[in-house]
């Protein structure tokens, strides 16, 4: 190609490469920080591969899953705070992996913004590795986009994907083996985890508070601070439940709420039939119901309302599974169980 004088450049448009390769260079330590055997971890391929028989997989099924943060971003985004959202979308991915009994291997993520920037980017991505590490799971890769023109100012998106794997035998749900009075046990959420952040967000303009105020449902902190309570990842400890054949199904409480995500991993003829009264509507739920006037089945087609998942069990392996969860420091609790429809 000819040498053109004054030509346009790249950056002239918008984009700025170097920014690029400087975030790249400021998160291969996160990245290297969350080697797991079959990956390496590394970045700068085109690809990630992965070695199923070093992880101990003898006839394995893969699993992906894909997601983002929704609205919650903008909370992150107006305030400033961005080092926790990146937990936020790997919960998102890897717990929707752990309902199909599913180990998370790898994960990747997009983010995308009108302009990078690297510290910003940074520490989002710290948030991606931190996730990672709670769910044991590599960080691989990703993509960052910077495109003037379609976002504005200093908004960004995010996009996860992750890569699970399940010996064939121990694939969830078990439908077959789901029998009327199955007892659901539930685990606590962290707060609102990533769902019903644009009814949360119009709440609080109806409550008049700004980001910066004390929050009315949690002591000592803003109200931008308690509702960027990141989602909760509950594989570590539910994980080798699943493995030694304890539970016959689970559900990731996210969008939907109690209502339509429990039934998702329950036979035709069963529903989960819940007792409300078996736990304590957490206070920022009580606050977002007050406050919004949100009646009772909106709260919980909407939000988690304190429970982030759910597992089924069989009676007579409910002591069990709840001990195992208590001891690695769950708050677990039976919640309901499984009737005719």
């Amino acid at each position: 190609m000819p040498e053109l004088k004054n030509g346009l450049t790249y950056a002239q448009s918008g984009v700025d490469i170097d920014a690029g390769e400087a975030l790249v260079d400021a998160i291969k330590p996160l990245a290297k920080a969350t080697r797991r055997p079959g990956a390496e971890a590394s970045l700068g391929g085109f690809g990630a591969l992965f070695d199923l028989k070093a992880a101990g997989y003898d006839d394995p099924l893969i699993v992906t899953t894909t997601d983002g943060v929704g609205t919650k971003l903008r909370i992150a985004i107006e305030t400033h705070r961005h080092d926790t959202v990146g937990i936020d979308l790997v919960a998102m991915c890897v717990n929707d992996l752990l309902a199909q009994g599913a180990e998370p291997l790898m994960f990747l993520d997009y983010y995308a913004t009108s302009k990078l920037e690297v510290d910003t980017a940074r520490r989002v991505v710290a948030g991606i590795a931190e996730g990672c590490k709670r769910a044991g799971c590599a960080l691989v890769g990703g993509e960052t986009a910077e495109m003037p023109g379609m976002y504005e100012g200093d908004d960004y998106d995010l996009a996860g994907f992750s890569v699970g794997a399940v010996n064939r035998d121990k694939v969830l749900p078990r439908l077959d083996d789901q029998r009327e009075g199955d007892v659901i046990i539930g685990l606590a959420s962290s707060g609102p985890h990533s769902n019903g952040y644009s009814l949360i967000r119009k709440v609080v303009e109806v409550s008049g508070l700004g980001w910066a105020a004390d929050a009315p449902f949690a002591k000592d902190l803003s109200l931008a601070q308690a509702l960027l309570e990141p989602t909760k990842i509950y594989v570590k400890p539910v994980l080798p439940l699943m493995k030694a054949g304890l539970i016959k199904g689970a559900a990731h409480i996210t969008g939907g709420g109690l209502i339509e995500n429990p039934d998702r991993a329950v036979r035709e003829g069963l529903t989960a039939q819940f007792d409300f009264d078996a736990w304590e509507l957490p206070p920022v739920f009580k606050w977002l119901a007050e406050t919004g006037n949100i009646e009772r089945r909106e709260m919980q087609r909407t939000f988690n309302c304190g429970v982030g998942f759910v597992l089924y069990v069989s009676p007579r392996n409910v002591d069990a599974v709840l001990a195992a969860l208590l001891n690695a420091g769950e708050d677990a609790f039976v919640c309901g169980q499984l009737a005719a429809k």
